[in-house]
C-alpha cells in the first residue's frame, strides 16, 4: 500500500549530495529560543528519534483543531447564545468551548513550538541529522501552518466583531503563500533563510490561546478604533507581517543570488516554475468559491482542510525537488481532479456537496499517501528509521 515510489534515482542521488544551509537572524529565536531549546533538549534521552519530537509536535497541533472541530464545527461558538446547561457564561457572555480547552490548546501548541526547535538539536546530539528528518520537519511544518490559523479563528468566530467566511478564506491563502515563499526562495539560493515572523506567531499565538482561556471570547467582541475590530486588526497584522514583508525579501535575496552568483542561477521561466502549482491550486479552487452558491458558508472547517491540504502536497514536492537538486512540478496531479469537481459542481450543483466532500477526502488520503511512501522509500534508501534511531556497532 505504501510501497509507491514516488521519488525517481536521480531525487534520490540529489539526497546523497544534499547539505542543509540556513540562515536564522531573528533576535527572538537567536537570543532567547535557541539557549532555551539547547537546555530542555538536554532533558530529552539520547534513544529517543528526532523525528518522534517532530512527529510528536504535529500531533499536538492536530489535536487543537480537533478539539475546536467537535466543541466549535461550524465556527459559531464566539457568537452563540446560551444555549445548553454546559456552557459557561463570562462577563454575562455565552462561552461554549470551556475555558479550560483554551489553556490546554495554549500549552500544546508552545510545546510543539518547543519539540518543533529541538528536533534538529536532538538529530546533531545523537548523531543522526540528515535529509529525511529535513524533509520530515519542513514537510509536516507545512501542514501545521494550516491548522494553527484554523484555531484561531474559533476565537472570532464568522459572525459578530469578526470576518466573514470569505476573508479567512483569503487570509489562509496569505499564511500558506507566506510558507511557500521561503521555500521558493531556497529553490533559487539554494540557502534557507528562516522568516523573523514564524517565531513571533508562534509566541502570539500562544499568549492569545492562554489570554482567551482567561478572559472568554467575549474580550474580542469590541472595537479597536472607530469601527474596526480586533479582529479586523488581527487580519492586517497578517498580511503585514505576512506577503508584504516577507515577498520582497524574498526577491531581494534571490536577486543577490544572482547577482553574486552564489544561487541556482536558473533561467526566468525555470525560477518561477515553482509558483504555477501553487497558483493554479489557488486560482481553481478561488473559482469554485466565488461561482459556488454554498462555498465558502458550507463547511468552511471542511474547505480550510482541503485547502490546507492541498497546499501542504505543492509545498511538500517543492520541498522535495528543492532539496534534491531537480527541478519543481509545474502543475500538481491534484489540480486535474480539483478542477473537474469544479466544474461538475458548478455545471450541476446539486452534485455539489458529494463532489466537495469527496475531493476533500481525496486529498487528504492522496497527501498521507504521498508523505507516507517518500518517508519509506528515503529510510529504505538511506537504511534507517524515521522513528527509530538503531544501535551503534562500534
Amino acid at each position: 500500500m505504501f510501497d509507491y515510489k514516488y521519488l525517481l534515482r536521480d531525487h534520490l542521488e540529489g539526497f546523497d549530495n544534499y547539505k542543509y544551509m540556513a540562515i536564522d537572524t531573528s533576535p527572538l529565536s537567536v537570543y532567547v529560543m535557541h539557549p532555551f531549546w539547547n537546555r530542555i533538549v538536554e532533558l530529552i534521552p539520547k534513544w529517543v528519534a528526532p523525528n518522534v519530537l517532530t512527529f510528536g509536535g504535529f500531533l499536538l497541533v492536530v489535536m487543537n483543531f480537533l478539539f475546536l472541530s467537535y466543541y466549535d464545527y461550524d465556527y459559531y461558538a464566539a457568537s452563540s447564545p446560551l444555549n445548553s446547561t454546559t456552557d459557561a457564561m463570562v462577563n454575562g457572555h455565552a462561552e461554549v468551548i470551556p475555558q479550560g480547552l483554551w489553556y490546554a490548546i495554549g500549552m500544546f501548541l508552545f510545546l510543539a513550538y518547543t519539540l518543533d526547535g529541538i528536533d534538529g538539536k536532538q538529530a546533531r546530539r545523537t548523531q543522526t541529522s540528515g535529509p529525511l528528518g529535513e524533509l520530515f520537519d519542513h514537510g509536516l511544518d507545512s501542514y501545521t501552518v494550516f491548522f494553527i490559523p484554523a484555531c484561531l479563528y474559533s476565537i472570532f468566530g464568522r459572525l459578530d466583531y469578526s470576518i466573514p467566511p470569505i476573508r479567512m478564506y483569503y487570509v489562509m491563502w496569505n499564511l500558506l503563500l507566506n510558507f511557500y515563499l521561503s521555500h521558493w526562495e531556497k529553490y533559487n539560493t539554494g540557502v534557507l533563510f528562516l522568516p523573523w515572523g514564524y517565531d513571533f506567531s508562534m509566541w502570539a499565538s500562544t499568549v492569545i490561546f492562554l489570554w482567551t482561556g482567561s478572559h472568554g471570547t467575549v474580550f474580542y467582541k469590541k472595537y479597536a478604533f472607530g469601527s474596526y475590530t480586533l479582529a479586523n486588526v488581527f487580519e492586517w497584522a497578517i498580511y503585514g507581517t505576512g506577503v508584504m514583508t516577507n515577498l520582497p525579501v524574498a526577491l531581494y535575496n534571490i536577486y543577490q543570488s544572482y547577482k553574486l552568483r552564489t544561487g541556482k542561477m536558473r533561467t526566468l521561466t525555470e525560477a518561477i516554475r515553482p509558483l504555477w502549482s501553487f497558483l493554479s491550486v489557488v486560482i481553481v479552487l478561488s473559482i469554485w468559491v466565488h461561482k459556488s452558491n454554498r462555498l465558502p458558508d458550507y463547511d468552511l472547517r471542511a474547505l480550510l482542510l482541503l485547502m490546507g491540504t492541498l497546499f501542504s502536497n505543492v509545498a511538500c514536492r517543492l520541498i522535495v525537488s528543492q532539496m534534491s537538486n531537480q527541478r519543481c512540478e509545474a502543475y500538481n496531479w491534484l489540480l486535474w481532479p480539483l478542477t473537474a469537481a469544479t466544474t461538475i459542481s458548478l455545471l450541476m450543483p446539486q452534485y455539489e456537496p458529494i463532489l466537495f466532500y469527496s475531493m476533500t477526502m481525496l486529498t487528504v488520503l492522496a497527501h498521507i499517501h504521498y508523505g507516507a511512501c517518500v518517508v519509506r522509500q528515503m529510510c529504505d534508501h538511506f537504511r534507517i528509521s524515521c522513528f527509530y534511531i538503531k544501535q551503534r556497532t562500534d
